[in-house]
């Protein structure tokens, strides 16, 4: 069934700044994260690698405010609409990867912040200790970091998939759907 607001017109609607602001930031945040986390793992036991891994747990207690920032804002207000010329098909389909997106967003920092905080060397925020809640146990916190690595990657993949869609809207439809998020 098709929402009222999904397909009102889109004549040159434009998603809110703090939504674009929040979207970009947060997409260059993520791809950043994704590949410092890549990095990391092949210099995991080299000396100097705490740097990179402190520095990716500093990064995603922001990432994870952000998140909460962006879905606050999400739920409060309403997104630019579709063209009506949108198929059906293509609004479920919007619809479930913008919400796996959202799930994925708050679950993937989240789980790495829960297997840090089992791991040996705790949280930090930028060389900041933050205080242990848990007790250290490295078979939970490989759990936690395998399961963050698996949340990698397919957030890798609902992303490449978003940034198809969009092109398909900018370079195939031409309905000024890839503009609304575009400054």
């Amino acid at each position: 069934m098709k929402s009222d607001y999904l397909y009102e017109q889109a004549s040159g609607e434009q998603y809110s700044v703090p939504a674009k602001l929040l979207h970009w930031i947060l997409a260059v945040l993520f791809i950043g994260m994704v590949g410092l986390g890549w990095y990391m793992m092949d210099i995991e036991d080299s000396p100097g690698s705490d740097w990179y891994f402190n520095l990716h747990k500093s990064i995603g207690l922001l990432v994870i405010g952000l998140v909460i920032l962006r879905a606050a804002w999400r739920l409060t207000h309403r997104p630019a609409p579709l063209p009506m010329a949108t198929p059906s098909w293509q609004i479920v389909a919007s619809t479930i990867s913008h919400w796996a997106l959202y799930a994925l967003m708050f679950a993937l920092p989240l789980i790495g912040i829960i297997g840090a905080a089992f791991s040996k060397s705790g949280l930090a925020f930028f060389g900041s200790p933050l205080p242990r809640v848990v007790t250290e146990n490295h078979d939970v916190a490989e759990f936690f970091f395998s399961v963050h690595s698996f949340a990698a990657w397919i957030l890798v993949i609902l992303v490449c998939l978003h940034v198809l869609a969009g092109l398909k809207h900018l370079l195939i439809d031409k309905d000024g759907v890839f503009q609304r998020m575009w400054f």
